[in-house]
């Protein structure tokens, strides 16, 4: 009976442990997507912030699950703006999107978020938007502001180029974080609300 005890006990140890390592390798899920808690980009641990969904048209359609990495947590959307650190949005794709449609959704979102910077940064986003193509479900795309060098943009593991300027990255985090995102779910969720 002692035997039993012993070899239930280690049983429950092992199954801890297992379940310890599971909740330190996948920190978020949402919409079937699951993403680490942590990430490192050019030698800097980022935390995992929070998830959001990118919903499109009436129907509330699912297009992406996105996840912000920062350097500290924060639920403030202003700090994302504002402060000059390292910040890393990633984004699953959950279905097939034509290039023209993220092109689109970029433009519309980054109007709203520049204001009248918009005349002086377009020919940056003009830039950005020619390195974007269509997308699979299950396709990865990620942006990342590095402090003095720009924003990256990735499609899975390929840089597709950067784009050297504080300026637009923190204009182009605006389209998320801003006051006019895609859907309000989206912002909220990538801010741990």
């Amino acid at each position: 009976m002692r035997s039993v005890g012993r070899k239930l006990g280690a049983v429950v140890v092992a199954l801890g442990l297992v379940a310890g390592l599971a909740g330190a390798a996948w920190a978020g899920s949402k919409g079937g997507v699951f993403m680490p808690d942590r990430t490192v980009v050019e030698g800097k641990s980022l935390v995992l912030n929070g998830m959001g969904i990118r919903e499109a048209t009436v129907l509330s359609i699912d297009v992406y699950v996105s996840g912000l990495y920062l350097e500290q947590k924060t639920r403030d959307a202003k700090v994302v703006l504002s402060q000059e650190t390292t910040k890393h949005l990633t984004m699953q794709f959950v279905r097939d999107v034509d290039r023209e449609d993220i092109v689109e959704s970029f433009e519309d979102g980054f109007k709203k978020a520049a204001g009248v910077k918009y005349g002086r940064l377009k020919g940056e986003l003009k830039r950005l938007n020619g390195w974007v193509s269509d997308v699979k479900k299950g396709d990865k795309a990620s942006f990342t502001y590095l402090p003095g060098k720009g924003l990256q943009f990735r499609k899975g593991s390929r840089l597709m180029g950067t784009v050297e300027s504080a300026e637009f990255a923190e204009v182009f985090f605006g389209i998320w974080f801003g006051s006019s995102p895609p859907n309000k779910g989206l912002k909220t969720g990538m801010l741990g609300q």
